[in-house]
């Protein structure tokens, strides 16, 4: 793609009279340097990838609603210990803890399944959205930073699934007009890569520091500013699945842990929460970061 590099190359910079050498006024900028280096990167990766590119929307749907077939099946095998919970410690009354956890599963189990299969995906995911703010009220964790800053992310991957079941839509009747339709799907690809990014904010202000995880803070914010501002998003957003899955089968490897370990649960639900978010930043590949994004910026002029 022929991109603008300043007057290099077209003989139009400001020759030095006396016959001296030319300005350096001339060199292309750092940011075209990087668009340029991030640009033979991603020719690579997509040359790695072409096999399972036709495959991409549908991996990554299933893993954003993972977490939510994970957690009906947790409070399922759970049953008693669930009530337990509610009602002595959230004092919610027994009938209503029942009620309580019956319309979660069976919200979740529904509404993931229709996800998966691409049907009414805007009323699933309005579903989906629900559960997150009844399980944070109900299970009295929304004061909690770290839970609210990866629901977000879960949450930024249900609005990459709606923007991706549009952009279907949009394909189905391109010969008719869209507008209303596209400009919703632009509002909303960008909520979503904003939202995405939040689960790694909580990982950054989360635990305790050590040279790797200060190294891996820094590319993992450099990749999210990058995702959020749309500047070489697929690449960036390649970048985190990289490293939030790597992050995830050594931090939250809870199948090496005792039956009975008391941190086996929370590694369980972090592990498939990440998938989740792993699921959202793979709709963004595929994709693109949409039309409030440099790299579509860039495609204009």
């Amino acid at each position: 793609m022929a991109q603008i590099r300043g007057t290099a190359g077209y003989h139009l910079g400001n020759p030095n009279p006396f016959g001296g050498p030319k300005s350096d006024a001339a060199d292309p900028s750092p940011l075209d340097a990087i668009r340029e280096q991030t640009s033979k990167i991603e020719d690579v990766l997509d040359t790695i990838s072409e096999p399972i590119k036709p495959y991409l929307p549908a991996i990554g749907r299933f893993l954003i609603v993972v977490t939510f077939l994970e957690d009906a099946l947790r409070i399922l095998t759970q049953w008693n210990d669930q009530l337990v919970y509610l009602n002595s410690y959230r004092h919610i009354p027994y009938g209503l803890t029942h009620l309580f956890l019956i319309i979660n599963v069976l919200t979740m189990i529904v509404c993931s399944t229709l996800v998966i299969v691409r049907k009414h995906s805007d009323y699933a995911v309005a579903g989906l959205m629900g559960v997150v703010v009844t399980q944070a009220l109900g299970y009295g964790l929304i004061f909690d930073l770290n839970f609210f800053l990866r629901n977000l992310s879960v949450i930024g991957g249900l609005i990459m699934v709606l923007s991706d079941s549009w952009v279907r839509k949009t394909q189905v009747f391109a010969g008719l007009p869209q507008l209303d339709e596209k400009d919703r799907k632009m509002y909303f690809q960008l909520a979503g890569r904003i939202l995405l990014i939040f689960l790694f904010i909580g990982f950054v202000f989360s635990g305790e520091w050590s040279v790797w995880r200060i190294s891996v803070s820094v590319i993992g914010l450099i990749a999210c500013v990058m995702v959020v501002v749309g500047f070489k998003a697929k690449f960036s957003a390649t970048l985190l699945v990289v490293i939030l899955s790597v992050f995830n089968v050594l931090v939250n490897n809870f199948w090496t842990l005792h039956e009975h370990h008391p941190h086996k649960d929370f590694a369980k639900y972090d592990f498939f929460q990440i998938l989740s978010i792993v699921g959202g930043l793979l709709l963004l590949v595929n994709s693109g970061p949409g039309q409030f994004s440099i790299d579509e910026k860039k495609k204009v002029y």
